[in-house]
C-alpha cells in the first residue's frame, strides 16, 4: 500500500518547517509518499529546493487551500476578479504539482456555499462552478482533477455536499480527468455511507483520491482511522480492495494533544491490520453475507471476524 501523511501535522504542531518535515516523513518507514497544500506550502519556495528535498519519495500530489480573500465564494464568487484569481489559484497548483512529479490536483471548495435563503442564485452559481471545472481540467489535462466535497464548515451549506451532488457535478463537467477524493469525516457529517459513497464512484471510475480520518459526525473531528466508526471503517476497506483501489491512502487526520509521529503511524496500523483482517477472512466470505441481505447474519459475521 502507498501512504501519506498530513504536512501540516508536523507544521503547525511538530515545530518544522516544510524540509523539516519532508525530511521527516523521509525517515518514517510506512510512509510512501507526499502531499503538499497549494499555495501554502509553495509560497515564498524556489521549486527546485522542494524537488531536491523530495528526492526519491513519491509524490501523491496538490490540495488547494483557499483562504479569506475568498470567503464570499471561489468559482461561483459574484465579484468576476475574485473568482478568476481562484480559478487561476487552481491553475497554479497544477503547474505545482507538474513540477514535483504528483499526479492527483484535490480541489476543496471552503467558500462555494450560501447561509441564508435568498443569498444565492443557486443555478447560476452551479453553472459558473461547472465552467470554471472545465477549463482547470482542461488545463490539466495530463493530471487528475479531484472533487473533495464537504457538506458544511466553514459555509453552512457547500455546493458540493454529497456524493451524489459531486458525481452529478462531474457529468456535467463532463472531463475524463475529473474525479472524487472522498474524506471519511466529511462523509460522516453528510451522512453519506462512506464504503456506498466509495462503492457509487468506484464504478464510475472516478475515485481519485483518499482522506482518511474518523469522527463522531457532527464535526470534522479529524480523529484516527478506526478510531470511532470501525465497522464501518472495515467495510470501506472491503470496498477499497474490491475495485482494486491503488492510490495513495491518505491520512487527513489532526494530532492537536497527541505526538504527531505516533498519530500518524496509528494511522497506518490500523488501516494495515483491517486490511489484513480481510485478507485472513477472504473476500469470499464477505461477499457471502452481503449476499444474504440479512442485518443480523452480518452483525454476527463482523463479531465473528473481531474475535477470530
Amino acid at each position: 500500500m502507498k501512504f501519506a501523511g498530513r504536512m501540516n501535522s508536523f507544521i503547525l504542531k511538530g515545530g518544522h518547517d516544510l524540509y523539516g518535515t519532508i525530511e521527516k516523513y523521509r525517515s518514517m518507514e510506512n510512509v510512501t509518499h507526499l502531499e503538499f497544500n497549494y499555495p501554502e506550502h509553495f509560497e515564498g519556495q524556489k521549486i527546485e529546493a522542494i524537488k531536491e528535498a523530495i528526492g526519491d519519495m513519491g509524490v501523491n500530489g496538490v490540495a488547494t487551500r483557499f483562504k479569506a480573500p475568498f470567503i464570499k465564494g471561489e468559482f461561483t464568487n459574484a465579484d468576476e476578479e475574485i473568482r478568476r484569481s481562484a480559478i487561476e489559484m487552481c491553475k497554479g497548483a497544477v503547474d505545482a504539482c507538474r513540477a514535483i512529479g504528483g499526479e492527483v490536483v484535490t480541489i476543496w471548495q471552503a467558500y462555494d456555499g450560501y447561509d441564508y435563503p435568498f443569498q444565492l442564485n443557486y443555478e447560476k452559481a452551479w453553472e459558473k462552478m461547472i465552467e470554471a471545472f472545465q477549463e482547470i481540467a482542461d488545463y490539466g489535462k495530463d493530471l487528475k482533477i479531484s472533487i473533495e466535497y464537504k457538506p458544511f464548515e466553514p459555509r453552512n451549506y457547500a455546493m458540493l455536499d454529497s456524493i451524489g451532488i459531486v458525481l452529478l457535478a462531474i457529468e456535467e463537467i463532463g472531463r475524463d480527468n475529473v474525479g472524487v477524493t472522498l474524506d471519511f469525516c466529511h462523509m460522516l457529517m453528510k451522512h453519506d455511507n462512506p464504503a456506498y459513497a466509495l462503492a457509487l464512484a468506484a464504478k464510475k471510475g472516478r475515485l481519485f483520491g483518499l482522506h482518511m480520518n474518523d469522527g463522531y459526525s457532527s464535526m470534522d473531528s479529524g480523529l484516527i482511522f478506526g478510531a470511532v466508526n470501525l465497522s464501518q471503517s472495515i467495510e470501506f476497506v472491503y470496498y477499497l480492495k474490491k475495485y482494486h483501489y491503488d492510490g495513495v491512502v491518505f491520512f487527513d487526520s489532526f494530532p492537536v494533544r497527541e505526538d504527531t509521529e505516533a498519530e500518524i503511524n496509528a494511522n497506518i496500523a490500523t488501516f494495515k491490520k483491517i486490511s489484513a483482517l480481510i485478507d485472513k477472512i477472504g473476500m469470499e466470505a464477505f461477499e457471502t453475507v452481503i449476499s444474504r441481505n440479512d442485518g443480523v447474519a452480518s452483525q454476527q459475521f463482523l463479531i465473528d471476524i473481531l474475535a477470530s
